[in-house]
């Protein structure tokens, strides 16, 4: 569809410019002949106050409002969502370029970008993606997910940061536990961070700490090599801070640790329930038009978690991402989307003589999105034959290891669409064949 067709599917434009604590909106008709503009405070009031005004504005109804704003999700968008109307997510890059509409002198406030917002839905809403409810699993696995990449973010400061205490007063521990990221090695650290740097440690107590966390590949004899060590020469009252800086660091660290395991859990909980319970596919394409057949209801097959989770090398975190950030391209079955949003598509410059152009790797896409596909083909090669062909194959052709990975990724995006179509689990044996 055109950047102008289907401009009378609706009779007012709304432009909500988000703030933190109060928001700038721009409300005009088709043709701009009445135009509003009222700051709402971020407040259940406000916004309440903001969505019945707009109501009222519009004749009763939403249904014929189209509404710009940058974020994806919030409350003000979950509002006008629930009230029927139709709210388009704009990227801020591609914001900026339409704010050179009004003041190509670089000029930017409030107020001109909740017009430029309206003005650029008005003219080109086609090339904007429309926003729907998410499913409440949805919304589960995203926050556990993302909270899961925070803890992971906070555990690997955190035992960097135990391990130069460590290493300032006691280096040969480390030949214990290298990275200082291992349950038993924070046991042992309790009890041998002390003032005389554990040397009082009897042999009894190390055996019970070994068998409590059932460690085989360490030795008493060779703890009691590493404690009575002499150690390396410090200035005076080194030890004694040291030592009780790491018995405050060890507690955080396992508090991360267990939240880190709890949230795990809880993320395969819900995957599981996704596997039962398969949240119903959105009624709306990416760009806000009807499907052509409707989606295939769950009965059909397996779920698109159980989907994702038989392609190898796809466990626990992988999924979760795909279904938490990926979720309307995932029930679009939208391909050429994903690739894009996962950074899997190359971007292809050709300006001037040079006709060929120049293919370069994408930047503009989901961090998160881009990781999990490189965890997917990276693992994948390691355990599925056919892609650790297809990976040996890109690299006799000379291509550097993160591009063939990108590509191995590109061929499990495009065996995953086909998978979700026809709800299919993965099948080694039936991909070899083809």
């Amino acid at each position: 569809m055109g950047p102008m067709q289907g401009e009378d599917e609706f009779q007012w434009f709304v432009g909500v410019d988000w703030g933190t604590v109060e928001h700038m909106v721009n409300v005009a008709d088709v043709g701009a002949v009445r135009a509003h503009e009222r700051v709402v405070a971020h407040t259940g009031d406000g916004v309440g106050a903001f969505v019945a005004w707009l109501t009222q504005l519009a004749g009763g109804s939403l249904a014929r409002v189209a509404v710009a704003i940058e974020k994806p999700r919030g409350a003000v968008i979950e509002a006008l969502l629930e009230r029927g109307a139709a709210v388009f997510s704009v990227n801020p890059k591609q914001l900026d370029r339409f704010r050179d509409r009004f003041s190509p002198a670089g000029a930017k406030d409030d107020r001109l970008d909740a017009q430029t917002l309206r003005s650029a839905l008005q003219t080109d809403r086609p090339y904007f993606r429309r926003l729907a409810v998410d499913e409440p699993l949805v919304i589960r696995v995203r926050e556990l997910s993302r909270a899961r990449d925070v803890l992971q973010k906070e555990f690997g400061a955190l035992t960097n940061r135990l391990r130069e205490l460590v290493h300032r007063v006691r280096p040969e521990w480390l030949s214990l536990s290298a990275n200082a990221d291992d349950p038993w090695f924070w046991a042992l650290l309790v009890q041998a961070a002390t003032p005389d740097l554990g040397r009082s440690l009897r042999r009894k107590k190390l055996e019970s700490l070994l068998t409590t966390h059932r460690i085989r590949r360490v030795t008493v004899d060779a703890l009691l090599e590493a404690l009575h060590q002499p150690g390396v020469p410090v200035a005076p009252g080194t030890v004694e801070a040291v030592t009780e800086h790491i018995q405050l660091l060890v507690r955080r660290v396992q508090l991360v640790h267990e939240q880190r395991e709890d949230c795990s859990r809880a993320l395969d909980k819900v995957l599981d329930e996704w596997d039962g319970n398969e949240p119903p596919a959105s009624t709306r394409s990416s760009d806000g038009a009807e499907p052509d057949e409707p989606a295939p209801c769950a009965s059909a097959g397996p779920s698109d978690a159980a989907i994702l989770r038989s392609l190898p090398g796809a466990g626990t975190v992988v999924t979760s991402t795909f279904l938490a950030e990926a979720s309307p391209w995932l029930q679009a079955r939208d391909y050429a989307s994903l690739r894009a949003i996962t950074g899997v598509a190359p971007v292809r410059r050709q300006t001037g003589k040079n006709k060929q152009g120049k293919v370069s790797m994408r930047y503009a896409c989901s961090s998160r999105l881009r990781n999990a596909c490189f965890y997917l083909a990276s693992v994948s090669t390691q355990v599925d034959a056919a892609a650790k062909a297809y990976y040996a194959r890109l690299r006799a052709r000379g291509h550097s290891h993160g591009r063939a990975l990108r590509s191995v990724a590109d061929r499990w995006l495009r065996i995953l669409m086909a998978m979700l179509k026809s709800k299919t689990l993965y099948d080694a044996a039936r991909f070899a064949t083809a």
